[in-house]
């Protein structure tokens, strides 16, 4: 069974791999129809191919930020 997915919305381009041109993104997607969950992963620039990457759901997304605000990056 093919995977397929829906890009809904896109909050931004995190980094981009010099060597591949892909660009590591921040987007809501649907995976196979389903719930739209944050998704963090390098695409190729026209979406066609994806890397491994990591998805949210809302909760886990405000577990995230929350966590990320009590680091000190400096």
């Amino acid at each position: 069974m093919a995977v397929t997915y829906k890009i809904i919305d896109s909050f931004g381009t995190l980094s981009r791999n010099e060597k591949s041109g892909w660009k590591k993104e921040l987007n809501l997607v649907s995976w196979n129809d389903g719930e739209q969950k944050l998704d963090i992963r390098e695409w190729s620039e026209d979406h066609s191919k994806m890397s491994k990457g990591i998805t949210l759901t809302k909760e886990e997304a405000v577990a995230l930020k929350k966590a990320l605000n009590e680091i000190n990056l400096n």
